[in-house]
């Protein structure tokens, strides 16, 4: 639960939450004013090429969208806005912005790099926008308009001047960006949350100026932190077991002391696994060691060396200290079994479950583990590292399923 509530407000909550302390109690009108000559173009630069430097187009496109909202709205809907009587651009901006935030957070999901039918699709989405922005500005002055009617939705709410079109809109995408963290806890997740609330708090406001501008800009920024961290993650974290992967093993290990132990454990058989079960097996597999990994006394730290090798640090341990805990880890996974799902076996429990026929098949899992610490021949992690992978290669050649030095 903790580790939910910190990948909610950390950074993007937090971030948002100092901008609008920031903006109440911080900044004068003429810092805020000279605020938001040069905050949207900084969001707009870094954005778009952090976009390009990451091969995510769907962000570049997001902040883009972002950015032509925030110049129209000051270009053409600048003042007073309320209920019943705010600019139609500003009720094209309300339906348009979330909508399109929604479409290309979703578009991110399955991203592996700028593709040209991602990249007509991103710049068809701002096409519109531009379209629609400028058709709400050519009809400011017609009064009545079967656009005005569409984008107002009928009426307004009495709190707040966006209407009900627009306000369906930040319900459903924000209901949509809810359910994927809850689902699926991550920085960039946590990110499109708080960008939308930013906006909703853009065009909350009672005039179309400074702070609705210093608050879209704000939007951007969120989703910029929230790029970063996710990079950040992906670097140092193992996407599959959650462990931290070699990247930050590579920078803890050389943040050791003089006295450190470190074991390198490794699945037997991993690729029969595999071949026999499909990768869907071998993927909890993993997850299954990750688990007893992080669960393991002794003060180690667990790390994914890669494929179905894993590195435990023992710092300031010696080896006779640590193998207490690595054969205790070694039997805790021996013992654990695998209940493989039938091909006759429904997906969903039946209401009326029909008597089982064989009994499910059962797998079990082992590894072997070599332990070396750093000492006289030893001195460097990277050799400490080497000779925990030689005594790794005796345990398996010895039969596996055990400890080697």
């Amino acid at each position: 639960m903790q580790k939910f509530f910190s990948s909610l407000f950390l950074p993007s909550g937090f971030l948002l939450l100092a901008a609008a302390a920031f903006q109440q109690w911080g900044a004068s009108r003429e810092m805020l004013s000279a605020l938001v000559r040069i905050y949207p173009y900084a969001v707009l630069g870094v954005g778009v090429f952090l976009g390009w430097r990451f091969h995510r187009n769907w962000f570049a496109f997001a902040i883009l969208a972002i950015f032509l909202s925030d110049w129209f709205l000051l270009h053409g809907a600048p003042g007073h806005v309320g209920p019943g009587h705010a600019p139609l651009l500003f009720h094209a901006t309300a339906l348009l912005l979330p909508l399109n935030l929604g479409i290309l957070s979703f578009a991110s999901v399955r991203e592996e790099g700028p593709t040209p039918s991602r990249i007509r699709f991103g710049v068809g989405l701002i096409l519109f926008q531009l379209l629609v922005f400028a058709v709400c500005h050519y009809q400011r002055a017609r009064h009545g308009s079967l656009l005005e009617v569409c984008l107002t939705g009928g009426g307004f709410f009495e709190w707040t001047p966006i209407a009900r079109l627009g306000l369906l809109a930040f319900g459903l995408v924000f209901l949509l960006f809810a359910i994927r963290f809850v689902r699926h806890p991550s920085p960039i997740n946590s990110g499109f949350l708080w960008a939308l609330i930013a906006i909703f708090l853009a065009l909350h406001g009672k005039r179309v100026g400074n702070i609705s501008s210093f608050y879209l800009s704000t939007a951007g920024l969120i989703l910029i932190i929230s790029l970063i961290e996710t990079s950040y993650s992906l670097a140092y974290h193992d996407e599959l077991t959650g462990l931290p992967g070699r990247r930050a093993l590579n920078e803890a290990v050389h943040r050791l002391g003089e006295s450190y132990t470190v074991a390198m454990v490794d699945v037997d058989h991993f690729k029969r696994f595999n071949d026999q079960h499909g990768h869907a097996v071998g993927d909890q597999v993993l997850r299954m060691v990750a688990a007893n990994l992080e669960r393991i006394v002794g003060g180690a730290k667990a790390f994914r060396y890669g494929g179905e090798e894993f590195v435990l640090l023992f710092p300031g341990k010696s080896v006779s200290n640590a193998i207490p805990s690595l054969e205790a880890l070694r039997k805790a996974i021996a013992a654990s079994e695998f209940s493989l799902r039938g091909k006759d076996r429904p997906r969903k429990k039946p209401e009326k479950p029909k008597p089982a026929g064989n009994p499910p098949k059962t797998i079990s899992v082992t590894v072997s583990i070599g332990i070396a610490a750093r000492d006289a021949r030893h001195t460097k992690p990277d050799q400490v590292i080497q000779a925990a992978d030689r005594a790794l290669y005796r345990a398996k050649a010895a039969g596996r399923n055990r400890i080697s030095i």
